[in-house]
């Protein structure tokens, strides 16, 4: 099987991060000059495919792009084309269109596509797998939350953006005698926060998997100040919530599959504040998307460059249906049938959140 592959197709689904132009150079590198494969992109991810929107991947078009965030592809994170929004009869409804995609493969004469995304990407790979396309999935996500691999490519990068905006943090708020808060993505874990948090010097870091007190973080403020630190740095992941509360939703989008966006504990963190503390400053800042952009980090060119060349790999090897994954600092895999859904969280008993505690962290519990 594996050796009748002559033209693979790539495509990049869900939000964009730092590494994912770094899988798209070392993909195409190495199935070229490798293993002399033909090599194209979809455009937009899925939306892409269901168009044939395509784009020849050479060498040349992918020099230099070794350390640019975003991707040359682009992307999208609300085109499923096994649930795709469509228009008929002048009403728009959702239809399973994922034949004309399939279609589109065959038109090319693509024999293997290789999906690199999150959770959502990653779906949509098994289930046309599940159609017989010969499918190679590669995860995806700053988030570091996907349980079947160690460490995902641009989880270094963003948590780079946020230690750098913690130590930036420092120097106003003890300037001002302030409490800074710095809220992070992560969804619902707690990566991002948790280590940033360690190396940026947080004095009380809040994550989704250990529900906090306001009091505890109140009591913290109030101890630093009694020990001759009149100021306070919190991180907090945008998924964290109050012991018997909720997490906060910035917004619903109806047409994405994962239609909540969460955000906002930032701003609710410091009103909660205010009403405890009359004798400090608070002042919030949401990263956002700036944990998305720039460029990649070293550690994440070196692991996204890993598993471009894992994915051709398997490709060569036949072993399709599959996803590449990092365990133990090597390259492996995984069906992509056990895989998706499995989430990694933040275990509140680990040694990393021990190491915290023991330095003096507070985690508001």
């Amino acid at each position: 099987m594996a050796d009748k592959v002559k033209k693979i197709a790539l495509l990049t689904g869900g939000g964009d991060c730092p590494g994912l132009n770094a899988v798209i150079r070392a993909v195409t590198r190495t199935a070229i000059l490798k293993y002399g494969y033909e090599v194209i992109g979809y455009k937009y991810g899925y939306k892409g495919l269901y168009n044939n929107d395509i784009v020849p991947l050479d060498l040349n078009a992918v020099s230099g792009i070794l350390h640019r965030g975003g991707t040359i592809l682009y992307s999208s994170n609300k085109d499923n084309l096994f649930n795709y929004l469509v228009e008929e009869n002048g009403e728009t409804v959702y239809r399973d269109v994922s034949d004309v995609a399939v279609e589109n493969l065959k038109k090319e004469n693509v024999d293997v596509l290789v999906a690199i995304g999150g959770d959502g990407t990653l779906t949509s790979a098994r289930d046309f797998a599940r159609k017989g396309v010969k499918v190679i999935g590669v995860p995806k996500t700053i988030d570091n939350d996907l349980a079947a691999t160690e460490t995902t490519f641009g989880f270094y990068s963003a948590l780079d953006v946020a230690t750098d905006a913690l130590d930036r943090l420092h120097t106003t708020a003890e300037s001002h005698h302030r409490v800074m808060i710095l809220e992070v993505m992560g969804r619902n874990a707690g990566w991002i926060a948790l280590r940033s948090g360690i190396a940026g010097s947080a004095d009380v870091i809040l994550i989704p998997e250990i529900p906090y007190n306001i009091n505890k973080i109140a009591d913290k403020i109030k101890e630093r100040g009694r020990e001759g630190k009149p100021f306070t740095i919190i991180v907090v992941a945008e998924g964290a919530k109050p012991k018997g509360g909720d997490v906060v939703v910035q917004r619903i989008v109806s047409d994405s599959p994962d239609p909540i966006r969460l955000g906002g504990i930032g701003n609710k963190l410091a009103f909660d504040l205010e009403q405890m503390i009359s004798d400090h400053e608070i002042r919030n800042t949401v990263l956002g998307h700036l944990q998305r952009g720039g460029n990649t980090s070293t550690y994440d060119r070196i692991l996204s460059t890993r598993y471009g060349v894992a994915a051709v790999d398997l490709i060569h090897e036949g072993r399709f249906g599959n996803m590449v994954c990092l365990k133990s600092d090597k390259m492996c895999f995984e069906h992509l049938e056990n895989v998706i859904g499995q989430v990694k969280l933040v275990d509140p008993e680990s040694e990393i959140v021990k190491t915290a505690r023991s330095i003096g962290i507070s985690f508001g519990d």
